[in-house]
């Protein structure tokens, strides 16, 4: 008979503050950080020198983070287990020159991130996030969490045909948000708002990366409170069941590896930066792991050819109205467990060996689990999973939670499969 479960319902309260407190990437690294600094982890610089102590360190790079611990006595070619998650999610993002409007409304210009869910952003109430940059280089976060903003849809007497033909919207024309009223576009009106917002000097923000993000918060929903709605649960949810993983690994017995969380940056439009899964920060950090603790490139080889990676993505639970749009004999609900993602194009990177791996993981911590495969006649979509197995040459295994509403502004998953998934990463972290 395997352990109890380390979390329970407990760990999905705490992933709806996470949720709340985590509006865009970097707000999430940091509230990772700040997880990881109470479990006894420590910030190591990448311009620094690495020793090869035992313990907990991570790095941070905008808005990715990478920590790993190293258990006592931990030998230079000792494999790594590795979470792969990733911290930015579709939404929309304030342009360079943000300053905009017509017809007596002020506007704020804003560019399409990744693939959202397009009218999910339509008449809501919607604040600021993100990262302003000083004049002195240093970077602050800033969250406007009241309502700011708001995409109005068109009415539908002036839509008739709405209802009948399906809502079309222009990306550049009829996504753009107001937030307040004014004949006059004022050249630096949003970002001298944010500065007195944070109490800055005018003209101290000389740089930013700004998003707007639903201010309702994540709520319990359904008779049973069995569901969870919220946003950025693509992919949040996994860096926070990585993250308590990765916590509760740390502070138990020393396992057999070291266990890793990586959370990348830029997923959802490719992940080719350099805080991206495509780029080289996690191999950098393998690396110089391996060689703080004394390694050498032989050391280098053998610790990867250990390695397994879960890359753990939200997923497709099948939708009740929308059946036949699933394959017809995988069905993944949700509170059935984690989804093991599997495409034999590679889309995913799951194999059958990848698939024992997790399997052994789910045994281990009593989690049942569920399998993914998409529709043939529908495109698949893809993770960090196959860029992480072909850029460092890792086995790779592709994870995740179903969800229904994936990429709008408001997502749903199970109340239960939070915890039933940072239970899992639990398991395969402690090997």
């Amino acid at each position: 008979m395997s352990e109890p479960s380390r979390f329970d319902r407990g760990h999905t309260d705490d992933l709806m503050s996470f949720l709340a407190a985590s509006p865009s990437p970097y707000h999430a690294v940091a509230n990772t950080a700040e997880r990881l600094e109470k479990a006894g982890f420590r910030q190591v610089a990448e311009t620094d020198a690495w020793d090869g102590t035992s313990g907990g360190k991570y790095v941070l790079r905008g808005g990715a983070i990478v920590a790993w611990y190293v258990p006592e006595g931990a030998a230079p070619h000792t494999p790594f287990r590795i979470v792969g998650a990733h911290t930015d999610s579709p939404n929309l993002r304030v342009k360079p020159l943000p300053d905009a409007g017509a017809h007596g409304w002020r506007q704020v210009a804003v560019e399409i991130y990744g693939g959202p869910l397009l009218n999910s952003w339509l008449d809501r109430d919607l604040g600021l996030a993100g990262r302003l940059t000083l004049r002195d280089g240093s970077t602050r976060l800033v969250n406007v969490g009241r309502p700011l903003l708001r995409v109005p849809q068109l009415a539908i007497h002036l839509d008739r045909s709405v209802s009948a033909e399906g809502l079309k919207l222009d990306k550049q024309r009829h996504l753009q948000p107001i937030w307040g009223l004014g004949n006059d576009v004022r050249e630096g009106d949003l970002i001298a708002f944010l500065e007195q917002e944070e109490g800055l000097a005018a003209g101290e923000v000389t740089g930013w990366d700004l998003m707007v993000h639903s201010v309702e918060p994540p709520a319990y929903l359904g008779r049973d409170q069995e569901l969870v709605a919220g946003p950025r649960m693509d992919n949040l949810l996994s860096v926070h069941a990585g993250v308590a993983a990765l916590a509760a690994v740390s502070s138990g017995a020393e396992p057999p590896y070291i266990p890793v969380l990586a959370a990348f940056d830029h997923e959802e439009n490719g992940s080719q930066s350099d805080t991206g899964a495509d780029g080289p920060l996690l191999g950098s950090v393998l690396e110089r792991s391996v060689f703080a603790r004394g390694g050498s490139y032989e050391d280098r080889a053998r610790a990867f050819a250990g390695t397994v990676c879960l890359s753990s993505d939200t997923g497709h639970a099948v939708h009740p109205n929308y059946a036949e749009r699933h394959d017809p004999t995988h069905h993944p609900r949700v509170n059935g467990g984690p989804i093991l993602k599997v495409n034999v194009n590679n889309r995913y990177a799951t194999d059958g060996s990848g698939r024992a791996v997790f399997a052994a993981a789910c045994e281990k911590a009593d989690v049942p689990f569920q399998s993914f495969v998409s529709n043939n006649s529908m495109p698949c979509g893809t993770t960090i999973g196959p860029i992480t197995a072909a850029r460092h040459g890792i086995k790779t295994v592709d994870i995740g939670v179903a969800i229904l509403s994936m990429h709008s502004a408001r997502e749903l998953c199970g109340a239960d499969d939070p915890h039933l998934l940072a239970n899992a990463l639990v398991a395969f972290l402690e090997g």
